[in-house]
């Protein structure tokens, strides 16, 4: 037996320095620590778990100024070079730490001080079977169309990105788990990663992948899982037992040691974008991971966004086709706008609709009224003095929730009971202003006493489990009338629904933010798309002030092409993504005027050619949560360019003295 000698470890630590930590280790040549493991260490006088990226037997750091690791999880297996490699990348193109990269991808009992939990989690799994039976079940025929794209994306071969535009109920779900067929039948190992964007479309999507595969192991990945689940989920796909891994933008950084497909379900969706702490892109990194391990990748939508169309018209990705709905005779709904300057609308709703839903009534069929607006009312107002109901703590608005007789700020969460007069003139007749899905609902069972009304939207599925329950209560057909958010409007098959109604959309129609018109060009497409699918005749009413709008009427003949060639000009024309890159320093402090100089600090600190940046203005949500905000937008046509000028001037950003707390996003969506 050898004596043990000191090793000297890197070891990334979840933290905002920009470093890898040397520590002390006593080791044997037999159990020498290796790259990937996670280790216990101290580190600013706190006991924490960090990620080995380097051993060696010298180190450049004084002896007498390292300190012992104190544990090294042996029993849990390394991570990979390839998924260290892809952390890495996400560090240097995000401008991130990699300890603050790696780490946080990792389930939160691996990074618990105590190895109860994983130990527990490893029993477990190891007394679970794996199955390997990936012989599919029930496969139903496909049309052409769709036995061609399933064929192309299963027999791919090395780095192949996709582009599966299909109309909504074209029936990409379908080609995903034929080609998912090919890939586990000719990859006797190999592992397969399914991305959603929401957390509500995993139910129904992971139903569907355990009847088509009985034989063979689903791991999911998203936040509602408890950290029990989480953590066995994860070490069944780093274990390679779990074949199929479906999640949410989280399970990019998942480890899967035999990865051969990535399929990314509604790409456009600006859900694969995180927008706190490491704010990266999930859709961008699993592209980047396909290409790293060279294996196809598969982006579905009815709608994509410019960035992923751009390159499918420009060859860089390949464009599949589903034009039809795949159910026999089901073609996609009448989209007809209602003029509410002709038809007054009466409780937010127009007479044409109103006479609609009364039809789906008789004929025992479902509708469906999409506000992507939740509570009773915006806000409350005071009539006699112009009083509003504003949030103290932010620069926005007090939303009215009527039933629970509270008045809510959706930004900082701030509640109050509702004021029993004007807090400024003493008038009690406060009157709601607008209309959230509570109020609509609230009229709908008003004006049909006799229906089934069920409202979805983040308050009324707070609990868990709570979504999936009302949507199967939909599917049941015990809903007449559904009212919804956004949650309604994509991944769901609704089988009697026969009528959409969408109300209010026009106040996207004049925001600052140049991919508005883009997003809402989505979202109607996609919420219209939940008609008919089933093969019966079906309609989606639009209610409008602006019918002559351009981006109405190409909702009208889901002419999503010419739209989106128009839309790439406009950017073209104007210097925007696709045709330029971006990031957008953000800073928050107590006054904004602090904010706005340290952001002006940051302006001159550094230049470069080939790099423009704008000068430093308030965000459009100035103030949340008592803490002003300010911005700092930064361009360059070169991505390489970018790339380089952001990581000197991190540097030079981390060495200046602030008490102004910032952060920088790549490729920012809001703006």
């Amino acid at each position: 037996m050898n004596n043990p000698r000191p090793c000297y470890l890197q070891i990334a630590i979840d933290t905002p320095l920009n470093a890898v930590f040397d520590y002390r280790w006593q080791c044997e040549d037999h159990d020498r620590p290796a790259v990937g493991q996670l280790a216990l260490v101290s580190f600013a006088r706190r006991e924490v778990v960090g990620l080995i990226v380097g051993v060696a037997d010298e180190t450049d750091v004084p002896v007498d100024k390292l300190k012992d690791a104190l544990a090294v999880r042996s029993q849990l297996s390394p991570l990979s070079q390839k998924w260290l490699a892809l952390a890495g990348f996400a560090a240097d193109y995000y401008q991130r730490p990699l300890g603050e990269v790696a780490l946080p991808g990792l389930p939160k009992n691996l990074r618990v001080l105590t190895t109860v939990a994983l130990d527990r989690a490893l029993k477990k799994l190891a007394k679970l079977d794996a199955p390997h039976d990936a012989t599919p079940a029930d496969m139903p025929v496909l049309n052409p169309r769709q036995q061609a794209a399933a064929d192309v994306i299963g027999g791919a071969q090395g780095f192949t990105p996709a582009l599966l535009y299909g109309v909504t109920g074209s029936g990409k779900t379908e080609v995903y788990l034929q080609a998912c067929a090919q890939v586990l039948a000719r990859e006797p190992d190999g592992q397969i990663l399914i991305l959603v964007p929401e957390i509500n479309l995993t139910p129904q999507l992971e139903g569907n992948i355990r009847a088509r595969f009985p034989g063979v192991m689903l791991a999911t990945l998203h936040s509602s899982l408890s950290e029990g689940e989480r953590m066995l989920h994860w070490l069944a796909a780093h274990q390679g037992k779990a074949r199929i891994v479906l999640g949410t933008r989280l399970a990019i950084l998942s480890s899967l040691p035999h990865l051969k497909l990535i399929v990314i379900d509604e790409e456009h969706d600006p859900s694969y974008k995180q927008q706190e702490g490491l704010r990266y892109s999930a859709r961008d990194l699993a592209v980047w991971r396909a290409w790293q391990l060279q294996i196809p990748i598969v982006l579905g939508s009815a709608t994509p966004s410019l960035e992923t169309w751009h390159h499918a018209q420009s060859g860089r990705y390949r464009k599949l086709e589903l034009r039809e709905r795949a159910v026999k005779n089901a073609v996609l709904p009448q989209v007809k706008l209602v003029d509410m300057e002709r038809d007054k609308p009466k409780d937010g709703l127009t007479s044409q609709l109103v006479a609609a839903i009364r039809q789906r009534m008789e004929r025992g069929e479902q509708s469906l009224l999409f506000l992507n607006r939740r509570g009773y009312a915006p806000v409350i107002c005071c009539e006699s003095c112009g009083w509003i109901s504003e949030c103290t703590r932010c620069t926005s608005f007090m939303v009215l929730h009527r039933p629970e007789h509270r008045l809510r700020c959706h930004h900082c969460s701030l509640e109050m009971r509702i004021p029993r007069h004007c807090p400024t003139c003493g008038n009690v007749d406060l009157q709601p202003l607008g209309r959230g899905t509570q109020r609509v609902e609230e009229g709908l069972q008003a004006l049909f006493p006799e229906a089934r009304v069920l409202r979805i939207d983040a308050d009324s599925t707070r609990k868990k489990g709570s979504a999936q329950q009302a949507f199967d209560t939909v599917h049941r057909g015990e809903v007449d009338i559904l009212v919804g958010t956004q949650m309604v409007a994509k991944g769901h098959d609704f089988k009697k629904l026969t009528l959409v109604g969408i109300m209010n959309p026009d106040t996207a129609l004049f925001s600052q933010d140049y991919r508005a018109s883009e997003r809402l060009f989505a979202q109607l497409m996609q919420v219209a798309g939940r008609a008919g699918r089933a093969g019966i005749p079906s309609e989606v009413l639009i209610q409008t002030r602006y019918p002559q709008h351009p981006l109405y009427g190409a909702v009208v003949h889901h002419d999503y092409d010419h739209f989106a060639s128009a839309l790439l000009e406009e950017r073209e024309q104007a210097a925007l993504p696709p045709y330029l890159f971006q990031a957008l320093l953000r800073a928050e402090a107590r006054e904004l005027a602090t904010a706005i100089e340290f952001l002006s600090m940051a302006r001159d600190c550094l230049a470069q050619p080939g790099i423009t940046i704008n000068d430093p203005i308030p965000m459009t949500m100035t103030r949340v949560h008592n803490v002003d905000r300010a911005q700092l937008l930064v361009e360059s046509p070169s991505r390489p360019a970018l790339q380089a000028f952001l990581k000197e001037w991190m540097q030079v950003l981390r060495s200046m003295k602030s008490r102004v707390k910032w952060s920088l996003e790549v490729d920012p969506l809001d703006i």
